[in-house]
C-alpha cells in the first residue's frame, strides 16, 4: 500500500469527525434562531382590513364606506411556528418551542402579556402549549415531503390543533376564574373564529418559504 493510499482512511475519518462537530453546532444555531423568531413574532402586529356586510344594511340609511370595512390585528406567531417546523423538522422544532416556553416562564417576559409562572393562569397560554402537539403532527406530515397536498394538510392540522387546544385551555381557566359566557364568547370570536382563516393562509406562505430554506439548511449540513 502506498503512502497516498494509507492516507485515504485518515482523510475520511477526519471528514466524519468534522461533520459530527458541524451538525450539532448548526442545530444549536437553528434552535436558538427559531426560538428568537418566536419571541419576535409575539410583538409583531399585522393590521388586516376586509370587506363585511353590515347587519343593518337594509335598515340604516346613513351607512358610509367605513361600515363595510372591518379591521383587526393579528399576531403572526402561529405562521412562525409552522415556518419553524418546515425549516427544522419535528424534533428540533419541538426543542425550539420548549426553549421558548422555558425562557418565557423562568427568564424573561417574552409572551404577549408578559411572562413568569403566573402565565399558566392566562387564558391565552393554551395556544402556546399547543405549539408542541401542532409541530408534532404538522412535522409528521411534512416528513414525507413538501408536496402541495402535504403543505395544505400540515398547515391545516397545525392551525386547527393550536386553536382547539387554545380554546379548551381558555375554558379551563375561565372556569377557575368564574368568567361568564360573555367573556368566553368574546374570546372565542376574537382569538379564534376571526383569525383561523388568516392563520391558515399565512401558515401556507410560511411553509412554502420554509420549504426552500430547508433545502439550504440541508445543503449546509451536507
Amino acid at each position: 500500500m502506498t503512502d497516498d493510499e494509507s492516507m485515504i482512511p485518515k482523510i475520511k475519518r477526519v471528514k466524519k469527525e468534522k461533520k459530527k462537530i458541524k451538525i450539532p453546532f448548526l442545530n444549536i444555531l437553528l434552535v436558538l434562531f427559531c426560538s428568537f423568531l418566536l419571541m419576535v413574532s409575539t410583538f409583531v402586529q399585522l393590521n388586516i382590513t376586509h370587506f363585511i356586510i353590515p347587519v343593518d344594511i337594509f335598515s340604516n340609511n346613513h351607512l358610509t364606506k367605513e361600515n363595510f370595512l372591518y379591521t383587526f390585528s393579528i399576531i403572526p406567531q402561529i405562521p412562525a411556528v409552522l415556518f419553524v417546523v418546515g425549516l427544522m423538522g419535528r424534533r428540533l422544532s419541538i426543542t425550539s418551542i420548549i426553549l421558548y416556553i422555558i425562557i418565557g416562564l423562568f427568564c424573561f417576559p417574552i409572551f404577549a402579556l408578559g411572562g413568569g409562572l403566573k402565565y399558566f393562569f392566562e387564558p391565552g397560554f393554551g395556544y402556546i402549549i399547543a405549539y408542541i402537539p401542532a409541530v408534532f403532527f404538522a412535522g409528521s406530515i411534512l416528513e414525507s415531503g413538501f408536496s402541495i397536498r402535504n403543505i395544505l394538510k400540515a398547515a391545516l392540522v397545525g392551525v386547527v390543533v393550536i386553536h382547539i387546544i387554545g380554546i379548551i385551555y381558555m375554558l379551563f381557566i375561565a372556569a377557575l376564574r368564574h368568567d361568564g359566557w360573555e367573556f368566553i364568547k368574546g374570546w372565542i370570536i376574537s382569538q379564534s373564529l376571526l383569525k383561523v382563516a388568516y392563520d391558515y393562509i399565512l401558515s401556507l406562505v410560511a411553509i412554502f418559504v420554509a420549504k426552500y430554506a430547508n433545502k439550504y439548511v440541508k445543503y449546509l449540513i451536507g
